[in-house]
């Protein structure tokens, strides 16, 4: 099978999550055996990751050459609220118009069953397929050397107790709250990997980044190989983000076996055990008595089953079910050609 992976503008969208989705998928599916096409005219099916207008007449084309389309729902108007200056604002065009490229597709495929249930609220009708980004478990896993030298190289001595958090710097993620628990827990050491021009976030996400306390450090944007040191050198992962499709960074915490703190938000519900593979908090108060529990272990250590959490939505699971979604969407061109002859 010959496979077009078509992703607008990823030099822009590099350090986003859909951004990186694409290589995951790269990589799943050459665990398959499945050949990457450089375009779509010798591709047996075209999967179409962006919804920018370019992606959108991409798409139509397709559909009127009989060229089987799976379009990939990374976003939703949930994720794309509180994001930047002005987002609540269009949020209703910017569903209005994911709606319209999503229902090019012979096939969708979203990351979760939450994300699923989203557009099946929006009225799409198209078979949707669920289907993890996934997580290359060879990749990722704990380096205690790096693990060092990340704590030697933002100051932090082996006694410290570093809590990391990382994605663009937005409400939806949370910026606002890590830097509020940092200034609650002062013993504690905080850290933000990401970026966003602050022109574009709000006066809350701004004013947290410019008045962050003493023991919160902004790091900025970095390659994969140092957030892989930083989960290898920190004691927790807390994630206070407020709407996600999946959330890559997550499947990569657990993969690392580190501690992982999240918000009890409904994209967990089918995968996430509270409890048992991670824990979730509801709000400022609830983080705060979490995190001390847990880095004064007063809880139990719940890395091994996040660890198996990871394993089930390893890159081999998510390449055999692209393959499957990608034979349905060739399926119901097939049928469709043969239902009009």
């Amino acid at each position: 099978m010959k496979v077009y992976l078509y992703s607008e503008m990823q030099n822009a969208i590099e350090k986003s999550g859909v951004g990186r989705a694409i290589y995951h998928q790269k990589n799943a599916l050459a665990r398959q055996g499945a050949e990457l096409a450089d375009g779509y005219e010798d591709a047996d099916v075209v999967h179409i990751n962006t919804v920018f207008p370019r992606s959108y007449r991409m798409a139509k084309k397709l559909r009127k050459l009989g060229i089987p389309l799976v379009y990939h729902a990374h976003s939703t108007r949930e994720d794309f609220r509180n994001s930047y200056i002005g987002s609540n604002l269009v949020a209703g065009f910017f569903k209005s118009w994911i709606i319209k490229c999503y229902s090019t597709g012979n096939v969708i495929i979203t990351p979760s069953e939450y994300s699923k249930s989203l557009l099946r609220g929006y009225g799409i009708k198209n078979d949707i397929f669920v289907i993890s980004n996934g997580i290359d478990l060879e990749d990722y896993r704990r380096n205690e050397r790096a693990g060092r030298e990340f704590r030697e190289k933002y100051g932090f001595s082996e006694t410290d107790k570093v809590i990391v958090s990382a994605g663009l710097l937005m409400k939806r993620k949370g910026v606002h709250d890590f830097a509020e628990l940092a200034r609650r827990c002062p013993e504690y050491k905080f850290i933000w990997f990401g970026d966003s021009n602050l022109n574009l976030v709000g006066r809350e996400v701004r004013q947290a980044v410019k008045n962050a306390p003493k023991n919160l450090t902004f790091a900025g944007y970095v390659p994969k190989d140092k957030i892989k040191a930083a989960l290898s050198g920190s004691d927790l992962f807390l994630f206070p983000s407020y709407e996600e499709t999946e959330g890559i960074i997550v499947l990569e915490a657990l993969a690392m076996k580190i501690p992982v703190l999240l918000r009890d938000i409904p994209v967990y519900g089918d995968w996430i055990e509270v409890g048992k593979n991670a824990y979730a908090a509801k709000d400022n108060g609830d983080f705060e008595r979490q995190l001390r529990d847990i880095l004064e272990k007063r809880v139990p250590d719940l890395t091994e089953k996040g660890y198996e959490t990871a394993v089930s939505k390893s890159l081999d699971n998510t390449g055999k079910k692209l393959i499957e979604a990608y034979e349905t969407a060739i399926n119901n061109v097939h049928m469709t050609v043969n239902s009009n002859n």
